[in-house]
């Protein structure tokens, strides 16, 4: 197992949450990944004892402080998403790609719903004609974020044991 699995998961998580920052024209800014969202999926059903709820809490949190909604919105959300991975992960790992792209689309739609929720409730509700594009987005880039960071985290397992 990995002796110090912060390093891959932070860098990752970091790296997600930059993603999520960049400024994009409007148009392709409608289709952006939640990224943050994708990466914590993947980290809480491969080590699902070192990234869970706390996790997903924190950078949740930060998720809301960069794109300045309220205060524990996006980790609300997130918090919900990685406590449903983590009790189904065994589940999921069987999964095909195609399987687990489906799976995720679901978990995304349910995240973008609770955020949702949320604004309305706060009357800060977005447009919804495009609000779920991110979702579909999410779906078609599971596959390949799920091939790299499974990568990444075989690397770094295998370079704590030489």
């Amino acid at each position: 197992m990995i002796q110090k699995p912060y390093i891959p998961i932070t860098i990752s998580l970091l790296f997600a949450l930059m993603l999520s920052m960049l400024p994009l024209p409007g148009w392709i800014n409608h289709i952006r990944p939640d990224w943050v969202t994708l990466v914590l999926i993947y980290w809480a059903m491969a080590l699902p004892l070192t990234a869970g709820v706390m996790t997903a809490f924190v950078f949740g949190l930060l998720l809301d402080v960069s794109q300045s909604t309220l205060l524990g919105q996006h980790a609300l959300a997130l918090v919900i998403i990685i406590y449903l991975v983590q009790r189904l992960y065994l589940r999921i790992r069987v999964y095909t790609l195609i399987q687990q792209a489906i799976f995720v689309g679901v978990l995304l739609a349910i995240k973008q719903l609770v955020v949702l929720w949320v604004s309305g409730i706060t009357n800060n509700a977005p447009d919804i004609t495009l609000y779920f594009l991110p979702t579909l987005t999410g779906v078609f880039i599971w596959p390949w974020l799920f091939i790299l960071l499974r990568d990444i985290r075989r690397r770094f397992c295998h370079s704590q044991h030489r």
